[in-house]
């Protein structure tokens, strides 16, 4: 006989995810004295101290805690997905998803698979989060998402990662650089050339580890975290940059044209992958995203 209940859990993950009790328990819409109650039971059950109590400034998980939480919220989805299974007539296919994207994919990956998933199952609500790359895969360790669209560089080995597609790299010169009229370009003919550079992991590592790999070191003149601002200096002359996104589109936002040339180096491709943490076992939910963004991603 288990000594908890998934109402327990619930009390703990909230309590963990709003840093207090009392923004769980109006999240939960119960009393705060009812949280209260049913964390200090589930303390007693377990023999551990689950949770810091500070006045005045909410709650923290112990190390106890964080040994939990990644299961205690696996046990939960299940759960939901159970009674959803026990609902759902046919091929219906209902729930929230949290999904993270590494915000320079974002923009030109999430629209047309939201559209798809919206499409096949409308029953299904995306809650989304972008960022740099480490702090999605951060969230994913926190139990903050459930699955993220990530590049496949420098993954930690407990990450399960599904590729999804191949992309391989460019370099974006402005229409005006003495370079921009060849079919290709070789990275040697750009180290000396004056590089705007992608400042956001991995892309920073990813496109300077490029030229490492020929034994070149390019000159950096400026780095931004904005792909647009990268690509507004490259049109506007400061230099070129190496890039894998591409915008419908060639011309920045004040309307500068760009040419995007083909790198003619046997360079490593970029791939596009569906993480989530290799120890959670995927919900119905889950696995049919995955589906979709496969169907949507490499088509």
């Amino acid at each position: 006989m288990h000594r908890f209940t998934l109402r327990q859990l619930e009390y703990l993950v909230t309590c963990v995810d709003c840093r207090s009790v009392a923004g769980a328990a109006e999240r939960l819409n119960v009393s705060q004295p009812t949280v209260s109650v049913a964390l200090t039971k589930l303390e007693e059950q377990l023999g551990v101290q689950l949770l810091l109590r500070h006045p005045s400034r909410g709650v923290t998980a112990t190390a106890a805690a964080e040994r939990v939480l990644q299961s205690a919220r696996s046990l939960l989805a299940h759960a939901s997905d159970l009674e959803r299974q026990a609902l759902e007539t046919g091929a219906t296919l209902a729930g929230d998803l949290r999904l993270g994207s590494f915000s320079t994919l974002a923009p030109s990956v999430l629209p047309g698979l939201i559209q798809e998933l919206k499409t096949q199952h409308p029953g299904i609500r995306l809650h989304l989060r972008e960022g740099p790359q480490d702090q999605i895969i951060e969230a994913l360790y926190h139990g903050q998402l459930d699955m993220a669209l990530l590049y496949d560089i420098d993954l930690p080995d407990d990450i399960r990662a599904v590729q999804l597609a191949e992309r391989t790299p460019y370099a974006a010169l402005s229409a005006s650089h003495p370079l921009a009229r060849q079919d290709s370009v070789a990275l040697a003919d750009l180290v000396n050339e004056p590089l705007i550079l992608l400042e956001v992991a991995p892309s920073h590592d990813y496109f300077l580890g490029l030229f490492h790999d020929l034994g070149l070191q390019p000159s950096v003149a400026h780095s931004s975290p904005s792909i647009e601002l990268v690509r507004g200096m490259v049109g506007c002359g400061l230099g070129y940059s190496l890039l894998v996104t591409r915008p419908d589109g060639d011309r920045t936002y004040d309307g500068q044209p760009l040419v995007a040339l083909p790198i003619r180096d046997a360079i490593r491709p970029s791939r596009i992958v569906l993480a989530s943490l290799d120890t959670l076992r995927p919900t119905r939910l889950m696995t049919r995203f995955e589906e979709v963004a496969a169907e949507v991603i490499k088509a």
